[in-house]
C-alpha cells in the first residue's frame, strides 16, 4: 500500500493502524485499550491463538478487533509457513474461526475480515507470493476501506451538528469519531464533546476523551448514570454512536448503556444518530447473539475493588435500542430511517 494514501493521516495517536494492531513479520502487537492513556502498553501476541485471546480479553475494542483479527490472519499465515497444500489451508481454516468467534456479537462481521484474509492467501499461493505478505497487505487495504468509508459517513453526520454545538457519546465509537472531528476542522466548525465514561472498562472516558482531547476539541467526561440528566442541563443538541450491529429491521446493538441514552435523548428531543452500515446478515434481532461477560468484571474499577465479596454481578456487553428511538442510520451513502436501512443495499 502507498502510504501516502492512509486513510488515518491527521486522526489521534490511537486511531493510526500501528496503534491499533501491527503485524511487523514476527509478532502482533496491539496498543492496550484497557489502560491507555494512563499508559501505553502493547500486548505482544506470538500466535493467532494469542491475538484471539487479547480480542476476547479486552485489550481492544470497538472497531480494534477487526484490524487485530486480519493481522492475526497474517500472523497464522506465518505460523503455517511450513505446512503445503491442504494442511496450509486447513490451518488457515482453522484460525479464521478461532480469530472470528473470539467475541460472539460481532462473529458476522469478523467472519467477513477473515474469510476476505483467507481469499487473500488462497491467490498467493496460486501466484507463488509470500503469503503472510499478501495477508497484511489484505488487512492494510481492509482497514483502509474502512476508514475511507466512515469519512463519507462523518459528512453526513456533521450536517446533522450545529457550529458551536453539543454532541454527547456512547462508549468508543472509534473511527467516526475521529473522522468526525477532521471533518469538523475541515468546516471549521467547532463542537464539544460529552463522553459518558462506560464502565466496566471507561472506554468514553479513557478512548473517546482522548481522542477529542488529542484532536483539540473541548470534550467532557460524565458518569453512566448522569446522561438523562445532562442531555438536557448541557443543552446537548445530538447524541449519536457507533454499532455493533445494525439489522435490517431497525434494531441497534452497542454497547451497554446506549438504549438509556436513547430514551433520555427521546424524552428531551434531542436526536439520536447511528452510524455504520446495516447487516443482511441479520436481518431480525433475533439473529444476534447479546454478549454476557463475567459478571466479576463489573465487580471493579480500573483494578479496584468496588463489591464486597460474595456480591454478584451481571454484565450484558451490548444492548439492544428499538428503531423507534433512532432518528437516522449515518451511512456512506447517507442517513436512512432505522425501518428503511433495506433501501442502502438498493442504491449504487
Amino acid at each position: 500500500m502507498d502510504m501516502a494514501e492512509r486513510a488515518d493521516k491527521d486522526l489521534a495517536f490511537m486511531l493510526r493502524y500501528e496503534n491499533v494492531a501491527w503485524y511487523d513479520g514476527e509478532v502482533v502487537r496491539i496498543l492496550d485499550r484497557r489502560v491507555y492513556p494512563a499508559k501505553t502498553e502493547y500486548v505482544t501476541c506470538r500466535s493467532y491463538v494469542e491475538v484471539a485471546d487479547a480480542i476476547r480479553d479486552m485489550v481492544t475494542q470497538s472497531g480494534g478487533p477487526y484490524l487485530a483479527a486480519a493481522m492475526g490472519m497474517a500472523l497464522a499465515a506465518k505460523e503455517g509457513a511450513g505446512k503445503k497444500g491442504e494442511a496450509f489451508i486447513a490451518h488457515m481454516e482453522k484460525a479464521a474461526s478461532v480469530l472470528s468467534h473470539a467475541r460472539p456479537t460481532t462473529m458476522q462481521r469478523m467472519i467477513d475480515i477473515t474469510s476476505g484474509c483467507l481469499e487473500a492467501a488462497a491467490a498467493a499461493i496460486v501466484q507463488g507470493e509470500k503469503v503472510d505478505e499478501a495477508v497484511f497487505t489484505e488487512a492494510l487495504h481492509t482497514v483502509n476501506a474502512r476508514y475511507a468509508k466512515t469519512a463519507l459517513a462523518a459528512k453526513y453526520l456533521v450536517d446533522k451538528i450545529p457550529d458551536d454545538g453539543t454532541v454527547m457519546t456512547q462508549c468508543f465509537a472509534e473511527t467516526i469519531i475521529g473522522m468526525m472531528l477532521k471533518e469538523c476542522r475541515a468546516r471549521g466548525k467547532t463542537i464539544s464533546v460529552i463522553c459518558a465514561e462506560t464502565r466496566p472498562y471507561f472506554q468514553g472516558a479513557r478512548l473517546t476523551a482522548s481522542v477529542v482531547k488529542d484532536m483539540g476539541f473541548d470534550v467532557t467526561v460524565i458518569t453512566d448514570n448522569m446522561a438523562a440528566y445532562t442531555l438536557k442541563a448541557r443543552k446537548v443538541d445530538v447524541f449519536t454512536s457507533a454499532a455493533d450491529v445494525i439489522c435490517m429491521d431497525g434494531h441497534i446493538v452497542n454497547k451497554v448503556g446506549t438504549f438509556q441514552i436513547a430514551l433520555g435523548a427521546s424524552y428531551w428531543g434531542v436526536p439520536y444518530y447511528v452510524t455504520g452500515t446495516p447487516n443482511p446478515k441479520h436481518p431480525t434481532i433475533d439473529t444476534v447473539h447479546i454478549e454476557e461477560r463475567d459478571g466479576e468484571e463489573v465487580l471493579s474499577a480500573m483494578g479496584v475493588r468496588t463489591a464486597m465479596a460474595g456480591v454478584k454481578g451481571f454484565y450484558p456487553a451490548f444492548d439492544i435500542t428499538p428503531p423507534k428511538l433512532c432518528d437516522g442510520v449515518v451511512t456512506d451513502k447517507g442517513i436512512y430511517p432505522p425501518c428503511d436501512v433495506a433501501r442502502y443495499w438498493k442504491k449504487a
